[in-house]
């Protein structure tokens, strides 16, 4: 019997899986895996002192009995694992990615979809080479269908993760300007996303494609696609806004069937290519129109994407999960046809994008001073180099504080509190400005 065979009948008897100490599971496996800072392997008495009926190890110095599972390295073990339970199970699954918006419309899919199956997907950012081994090893054999989102910040990423998912059918919600220190220019972008279109190719699969998005159509050549988009274009499902005040309201329909007019808890509104693409996998699995409408109607964002929140003082519009140019530019054009005398924009800087950064900041802020927002706090040092290529009548148009940092900006909330005002919270993650509605 092989490794990998005899890991997965231990797998099969011991289904539940872990990696972190603090959350041990009784009778589950523990995979030590390593970190930039910790070594998985020097915890494994540990797991197994803690309930854990195996330790999946790569250093036979911490074997003490049969209970400890030596391989070559935990990772790749952990993946190949997750990739056979895959195979073995053999439901259809749906891989979601992109620049932008991967994660509201897995979040849609999911809400859409479960009105007629029995799903598993993606919980949260779980999205990498650790989250989606994670996630497909939570199968079991009453999911009917499964949705996994797979991010990426280098080239070649996506290939290695589509290994692992063998996905069915999948949608690339667009290509944006990202992670652009790690995938060296928006071509890599291109390409590293498009690798899902190569895999599908290769197993026969289909895409969801977004008609009206000129890359991905290039891109996805070849391939059977169900399309939608906006009206007018000849997708599959098309759809139009209706009004953002605040929250998105839009309609859709089959191409030349009757309208659906749908209310949604979604700001903005490029959020409708998100719904859109909900709403085709609804129909191409015969998820019935009122259960589709329903469920993105019903569905509300708790993940700092596309948030719309009132707090004893102010209404805020909280975007502060991710943040690069194309994202950016989004939020800030769909903020700019708000109507509320008093607007405020705190932005945290863009990261990970290396030589264009400082373009990309510059362009943000000539964005926003297209806007009707007379006030705006920069926080991170990336805008810095941005606001000394302003022209002296352009700072003129709109008051920028720049800040160091989030902790900085609760530290002038505290002499200069904020009352009756329209805020906009838009920045990468690391930026922590997730902490501000409180303060707000």
């Amino acid at each position: 019997m092989s490794q990998n065979d005899k890991l997965y009948q231990i797998f099969l008897s011991h289904p539940e899986v872990t990696s972190d100490t603090r959350a041990l599971i009784p009778n589950g496996i523990f995979f030590a895996l390593k970190g930039g800072n910790f070594d998985g392997n020097q915890f494994a008495a540990q797991a197994l002192e803690g309930g854990c009926a195996y330790a999946v190890v790569d250093n036979p110095a911490v074997v003490h009995d049969d209970r400890y599972i030596l391989v070559d390295d935990v990772l790749t073990a952990m993946q190949q694992l997750a990739a056979r339970h895959r195979r073995e199970l053999s439901l259809p699954i749906l891989q979601v990615t992109g620049t932008n918006g991967k994660t509201t419309t897995k979040e849609l899919l999911a809400a859409v979809l479960g009105r007629k199956f029995r799903l598993l997907y993606t919980q949260g950012n779980l999205n990498n080479h650790i989250g989606v081994p994670k996630t497909l090893l939570r199968l079991r054999p009453e999911h009917q269908l499964a949705i996994i989102e797979t991010g990426a910040n280098h080239p070649g990423e996506i290939a290695d993760l589509c290994r692992i998912v063998q996905a069915d059918c999948g949608v690339i919600t667009n290509v944006g300007m990202a992670h652009l220190e790690g995938f060296g220019s928006f071509e890599g972008v291109v390409r590293t996303k498009s690798e899902l279109y190569d895999d599908l190719r290769q197993r026969g699969g289909y895409i969801f494609l977004h008609g009206e998005d000129d890359i991905l159509r290039r891109q996805a050549v070849g391939l059977p696609a169900v399309t939608y988009g906006l009206t007018g274009q000849q997708n599959a499902v098309e759809g139009e806004v209706v009004a953002c005040d605040p929250c998105l309201r839009f309609r859709w329909r089959r191409a030349g069937g009757d309208w659906n007019c749908v209310p949604t808890q979604l700001i903005g509104a490029y959020n409708i290519s998100n719904a859109l693409c909900a709403i085709s996998a609804g129909i191409h699995f015969g998820v019935p129109d009122a259960d589709i409408n329903a469920a993105i109607s019903e569905y509300c964002p708790t993940n700092n994407r596309s948030e719309l929140l009132r707090t004893a003082h102010n209404t805020l519009i909280v975007d502060a999960y991710n943040a690069n140019l194309t994202s950016m530019t989004a939020a800030l054009e769909n903020f700019g046809v708000m109507e509320h005398t008093d607007k405020l924009a705190i932005l945290g800087e863009m990261r990970e994008l290396g030589d264009f950064s400082v373009q990309a900041h510059l362009e943000v802020l000539q964005r926003l001073l297209s806007t009707d927002c007379k006030e705006a706090w920069l926080v991170g040092q990336g805008y810095e180099p941005a606001l000394a290529q302003l022209t002296p009548a352009q700072r003129a148009a709109c008051r920028l504080l720049p800040f160091p940092n989030v902790e900085s900006v609760k530290a002038y909330l505290q002499d200069h509190p904020q009352h009756d005002r329209l805020i906009l919270v838009k920045g990468s993650n690391g930026t922590r400005l997730f902490t501000l509605p409180e303060h707000l």
